[in-house]
């Protein structure tokens, strides 16, 4: 479950892109297999319902998250970009009539 700010939603990793040193913030490696525990990384996650979040560098509250997998914390972290997905949810009428 991946939780930012006020919401709950259920996410993949869809793919560890760099595992990067915890202080200096440099790759170690592209494309890694695994990650353990202390290992800082950049991941791409795809939550499974739409999601309002933003960068962290443009609103830092959005741009938290949390990861957690029966009610324990697996991973924390920042968000560094954001990928816009056509919207495939229902509708509200006022959602509309504001259209």
């Amino acid at each position: 479950v991946l939780d930012s700010h006020t919401s709950h939603i259920a996410s993949k990793f869809t793919e560890i892109k760099q595992k990067n040193d915890k202080r200096t913030g440099k790759m170690l490696e592209e494309n890694p297999k695994e990650i353990k525990t202390g290992d800082a990384s950049l991941c791409i996650l795809k939550p499974t319902k739409p999601m309002d979040v933003e960068t962290f560098k443009q609103y830092a509250p959005l741009g938290r998250f949390a990861v957690r997998d029966m009610k324990q914390t697996v991973a924390v972290g920042e968000i560094k970009s954001v990928c816009k997905g056509e919207s495939t949810g229902k509708s509200t009428k006022s959602a509309e009539k504001a259209a």
